[in-house]
């Protein structure tokens, strides 16, 4: 097992533990905006569609049932403007995280092969090439990249840790490039609905990849849209000819989503309204820290769609972070997500209203 583990980083989240003492020792309680877990409720309709469908004895299949796929097909068409999608063009996959860490493996990619991320990102892009011994590199332009042994090219529009959004222009130009050098695009859109300053655009969107599917899929996750990160539901969209192995490799792993969880990204991928509601609470918690975090002395950069806020006071991320640990307050350092983010911190707005007014309130 060593083997295994040795490939990989020290786990971030470990470092933050000091400053999270401090926080908890604050009068008045920790306000923990450090990772973006959702802490509102599950709307009723998918927990009715989840208690309904709890007595499953038999096993679920891999590929789900065919309610699901006609809820994502149907789904992406509707919200992400795809066309003439068919079941064979989906999957659904057991939370996005475990598909971001696995893929390489999965793809058959090892050693000689190279994976690409943005320079600000996600760490289990990196993981996930680590797992599979390949080379990883970050990028800034993508089409800047040399394409010789380059297998996995991550988009990641809206940003985790940024929020910044890559425009229709500018993803219709890296797809383009990637198609023409046999690159593979895998697009993490997890975000898409929390669009704030702009409106982030799929690459399964015609005006994006010219009407074909060819390398290209999207990422998909109800964790933050339909506060469902408890459930692990999540999908891929996008080209059969990369789904289909991918799915009969799955089958040979058992990596199922849970009957019950099939029946309840049935009901929220049907259903728009609670996603309203829900993104009408952010945008207001949104509003107050970052309002808060300005008078405070603190420029915000990109955060344009995501549930952060990319803040910085020009010092070292961890000062910040110590600063407010102090005040009770517990967020990431940016450079979690690359030395890029050195002098960052990601402020997240999922905590509830009374946390984020605590919040406001310290910081004023």
């Amino acid at each position: 097992m060593s083997a295994v583990s040795d490939r990989l980083p020290t786990f971030p989240w470990d470092k933050l533990e000091p400053y999270k003492k401090t926080a908890l020792a604050h009068p008045g309680g920790i306000v923990d905006l450090s990772v973006g877990t959702p802490v509102d409720p599950v709307p009723d309709l998918i927990q009715k569609a989840l208690v309904d469908a709890a007595d499953s004895p038999g096993y679920p299949t891999v590929w789900g049932t065919p309610a699901l796929r006609d809820a994502i097909t149907g789904w992406v068409e509707r919200r992400l403007g795809a066309r003439e999608v068919t079941h064979k063009h989906v999957l659904p996959i057991v939370g996005s995280k475990e598909l971001v860490a696995w893929l390489p493996t999965q793809l058959g990619l090892g050693p000689g092969d190279r994976v690409a991320y943005p320079r600000l990102a996600y760490p289990t892009y990196e993981v996930g090439a680590r797992l599979a011994r390949a080379e990883y590199e970050v990028y800034d332009d993508p089409t800047e990249l040399d394409p010789e042994g380059l297998k996995l090219l991550w988009l990641n529009s809206p940003s985790n840790p940024t929020g910044k959004v890559l425009s229709k222009e500018e993803l219709t130009r890296i797809v383009a490039w990637a198609r023409e050098n046999g690159v593979l695009i895998f697009s993490d859109e997890c975000y898409l609905e929390l669009g704030w300053d702009a409106d982030p655009v799929s690459v399964l969107h015609p005006d994006v990849n010219g009407g074909s599917y060819d390398g290209i899929v999207a990422v998909h996750s109800l964790s933050k849209r339909s506060n469902l990160a408890g459930y692990r539901a999540a999908f891929l969209a996008g080209d059969p000819a990369v789904l289909g192995p991918l799915l009969e490799i799955r089958k040979h792993g058992g990596m199922m989503t849970a009957a019950p969880t099939q029946a309840a990204v049935v009901a929220a991928l049907g259903d728009d309204e609670h996603v309203r509601v829900q993104r009408e609470r952010y945008a207001a918690r949104r509003e107050a820290l970052r309002g808060a975090l300005q008078a405070h002395g603190f420029r915000i950069e990109h955060s344009e769609a995501s549930l952060y806020l990319w803040a910085t006071k020009g010092e070292s991320c961890w000062t910040t972070v110590a600063h407010l640990a102090d005040l009770g307050i517990l967020v990431a350092p940016g450079d979690f997500y690359g030395e890029a983010g050195e002098q960052f911190v990601r402020v997240a707005f999922t905590a509830t209203d009374e946390r984020v007014r605590a919040a406001v309130e310290r910081l004023a």
